[in-house]
């Protein structure tokens, strides 16, 4: 995970829901693609908030 940046995650997300989609996973394959979006979930909105916590200090030194 540590070596992904946001768009290789955001990316890796729309295909999971793709293949959420499809409907054609057996329920372990299905566990473990939910417990890897949810970890995908998760460092993007970390990433989000760091940047949004960069930006605010970035204006307030301004």
């Amino acid at each position: 995970m540590k070596d992904l940046n946001y768009q290789q995650a955001l990316e890796r997300l729309e295909l999971i829901l793709a293949q959420l989609e499809e409907g054609k996973k057996s329920v372990d394959e299905l566990s473990e693609l939910v417990k890897e979006a949810t970890e995908l979930v998760s460092f993007c909105k970390k990433k989000l908030k760091t940047t949004e916590e960069e930006i605010q200090k970035a204006f307030e030194e301004a």
